[in-house]
């Protein structure tokens, strides 16, 4: 299945979105996606709907230098164990909406991503049964100001801007994420392509790793890390992660009016 959430005529509603192309249909789903979703049996053509960020997050936690050749990129051994960071949910942002780079900061970088939303409350998960807290996967990408991050030593607030945490274009369900391509573009030409097989973490290690620390709530979404390829935007520019099996997720980049 692949869940959304959508701005109809009628409001704004998670859906489960059927069909391709422009035969697309969004169908309203009754409160919440977790669970068993049931169906208020109203729908609309996707083309008609506008596509927001599939989940509101509680927080979003990252897995930082996952990929060996983006861990060399920056210049540093890649870690032992999983390292995590936060990203505040106000930096979550759907697919189109502008990447806003802020005046503060002279780089920033794109980072796609692979993303877990997770499906219900859960603590102390061990890696055998990670699979049964995962609601699914969309595709992320992990905007950071990378002088920030460089000065500060510390990343919350090279991460932490708003809408430095595009998610979209929806949720799916039913993948196995052992082996996907991610590729990110930036006006069209290929900056990253990897596969997800290259995990220096797998998934079921980072969410036995991430709940020994914090409990996870339903809709809490795990960034798992970006390839090699990492590079900076300009306004005016539009960015593209797109992970097999998923889709494509972009965003337009801008200055701040």
């Amino acid at each position: 299945m692949r869940l959304g959430r959508v701005a109809s005529p009628d409001g704004v509603a998670f859906v489960s979105i059927e069909g391709d192309g422009g035969d697309a249909t969004a169908k309203e789903i009754a409160e919440h996606p977790f669970g068993s979703p049931t169906f208020t049996g109203r729908s609309w053509p996707l083309a008609d709907v506008r596509l927001l960020a599939p989940i509101l997050a509680s927080k979003v936690i990252c897995i930082g230098k996952n990929y060996a050749a983006h861990a060399a990129e920056m210049g540093g051994e890649a870690p032992v164990d999983p390292v995590i960071f936060l990203k505040p949910n106000t930096s979550i942002v759907g697919p189109h909406a502008p990447i806003i780079l802020p005046p503060s900061s002279s780089q920033v970088d794109y980072e796609g991503e692979l993303a877990v939303v997770i499906g219900r409350p859960c603590k102390d998960v061990p890696a055998a049964k990670a699979a049964e807290v995962i609601l699914g996967y969309t595709v992320a990408n992990d905007v950071t100001a990378r002088d920030q991050q460089r000065h500060d030593g510390q990343w919350t607030r090279g991460k932490g801007y708003d809408t430095f945490c595009p998610l979209g274009p929806w949720i799916e369900t039913a993948i196995d994420p052992a082996d996907l391509e991610i590729a990110t573009e930036v006006d069209g030409e290929v900056r990253q392509r990897s596969r997800t097989s290259l995990f220096l973490h797998d998934i079921p290690k980072i969410i036995e790793w991430i709940s020994a620390v914090m409990t996870l709530l339903p809709g809490d979404v795990i960034l798992t890390g970006t390839p090699e390829g990492v590079g900076p935007l300009r306004a005016g520019q539009n960015v593209s992660v797109t992970v097999e099996g998923i889709g494509t997720l972009t965003n337009p980049v801008a200055t701040k009016r």
